[in-house]
């Protein structure tokens, strides 16, 4: 059963990610953009772009045979291509959506497809629903498809590369003479992934010092997941530290998410690169507006945009919908984020964008001639100390019911003896503790996993709250 998450559909290749499933899939956003779709026109053209997982430019050009077939032209991407650069791509272009095959941060042994439609995000729910119910009624043998040597022969597919007009956007949003005016010393992990040539020539263009790992391509990620995170930027870390880096920028797999080492090799947690640019684009450029954040997201984004009189909007997981918020008012937005490690800003597309923000942080450094640890400072100076902490439990399926059940039956009043003042359930389950306090709970719709969130001014805190948290979701 093909089912689409917050981000998609994803498989284990040559389990659930066949070529058949590609095919049923293709044909189902086709149905959904010729039968569906309101903004549709004949010619229209829907651009297909991958990641560098394995198979990924082969399903590519399953899908764009399969896209052919329904006669919507098919713009192939020449090479791997970053998420954020098919949404740019579609909305300069006014496409009628793009087709990206990346299991972004997932394992190596995983593949998926992003379908975005003509407003450039990431589909949303009554979108995913429709292709779903259309996935569901195809077999392998009502899928119409054209050989991919006769659809180029015919030009309804097109070999096609949209880097050079998203590095142009790029260049306009970020502050490339304060860059280069800096002369700072960055080091780079790509992850091996769609950030080669992106990243790096950015940086590069900018007049940087700058020192790049990982570049080349390896399907197996060397060895984990193409995720930014701490423990996946060991590598980064240690060369910034020992090598006098001001700055560490990493992007993952598809380079949709970000990951920031300070100068003094401190990883940037994304809940707090959120604030840091709100910060930076208020100081710097004077936005006024509105912030967005998804619900498990650092309160201290709100407490600084109380102090900048700015308004922030809290939706659920799931950048889509960070993106709407930003398409319904583009001129009063300033910045959307989530504490995954996706982020965008005002001007750009309604999806993440880790190229742009580790470019937005290098900027903050070389602007405010400061590092991101003093930046930080200044900030806590505003909202108070904050400490955020994520937790995953993987967990027997029986396990993951029996506290779904709970859940539903009955919410606690209290919390490591503290009293629960609010309950927020826009996505999972929010306990608000007080203004500088609270616990979330958020259940996996695709496999047994609880994450658990917690926020609080103190690490002591953090840690009962973490404690209990755990006893809640064992049930004890």
């Amino acid at each position: 059963m093909i089912k689409f998450g917050t981000s998609g559909w994803r498989g284990i290749i040559a389990e659930e990610f066949t070529c058949d499933n590609v095919r049923i899939v293709t044909q189902a956003i086709a149905n959904y953009i010729t039968e569906d779709s309101k903004d549709y026109k004949s010619g229209q053209a829907v651009i297909i772009g991958y990641d560098t997982r394995f198979m990924s430019e082969k399903f590519a050009a399953v899908s764009a045979e399969v896209l052919a077939g329904n006669k919507i032209k098919a713009l192939l991407c020449k090479r791997n291509t970053p998420t954020p650069v098919i949404a740019f791509d579609i909305i300069k272009n006014k496409l009628a959506g793009g087709i990206n095959f990346t299991a972004s941060h997932n394992p190596p042994e995983y593949n998926g497809i992003k379908f975005s439609p003509s407003w450039g995000g990431p589909a949303l729910p009554e979108t995913t629903k429709l292709i779903e119910k259309y996935c569901a009624e195809i077999s392998i043998k009502n899928v119409k498809m054209i050989p991919l040597n006769d659809g180029l022969k015919s030009k309804i597919i097109e070999y096609y590369d949209p880097k050079s007009a998203y590095i142009k956007r790029i260049k306009e949003l970020v502050n490339f003479k304060a860059l280069k005016k800096s002369g700072l010393k960055v080091a780079a992990d790509l992850l091996y992934g769609t950030g080669d040539d992106y990243l790096d020539a950015l940086l590069e263009s900018a007049g940087l010092k700058i020192k790049v790992i990982n570049k080349k391509r390896d399907p197996l990620f060397g060895g984990h997941a193409p995720e930014p995170n701490e423990e996946n930027l060991k590598e980064l870390k240690s060369i910034v530290k020992k090598e006098s880096y001001k700055l560490g920028l990493s992007v993952d797999g598809d380079s949709d998410r970000f990951g920031i080492i300070d100068a003094d090799g401190t990883f940037i947690m994304p809940n707090q690169v959120i604030p840091i640019l709100l910060y930076h684009l208020n100081k710097t450029r004077g936005w006024k507006g509105v912030a967005a954040r998804s619900v498990m997201t650092s309160h201290m984004l709100d407490k600084l945009a109380d102090k900048l009189g700015i308004e922030v909007k809290e939706t659920p997981v799931g950048f889509k919908y960070i993106g709407e918020i930003m398409t319904e008012s583009p001129d009063d937005f300033i910045i959307g984020g989530e504490e995954s490690g996706g982020l965008t800003i005002r001007g750009h597309v309604p999806e993440k964008d880790g190229i742009l923000a580790c470019l937005l942080m290098a900027e903050a450094v070389a602007m405010h001639k400061k590092s991101l640890g003093m930046i930080l400072k200044e900030i806590m100076k505003l909202t108070g100390n904050v400490i955020t902490a994520r937790k995953n439990f993987h967990l027997p399926k029986e396990t993951m019911e029996a506290f779904r059940d709970n859940l539903k039956k009955s919410l606690p009043s209290k919390i490591s003896g503290m009293d629960i003042k609010k309950v927020i359930t826009l996505d999972g389950y929010k306990f608000i503790i007080d203004d500088n306090t609270w616990i979330g709970f958020r259940l996996s719709g695709t496999e047994p996993v609880v994450r658990l969130y917690a926020e609080a001014q103190t690490e002591q805190v953090i840690k009962k709250l973490i404690s209990s948290g755990e006893k809640f979701i064992n049930g004890k």
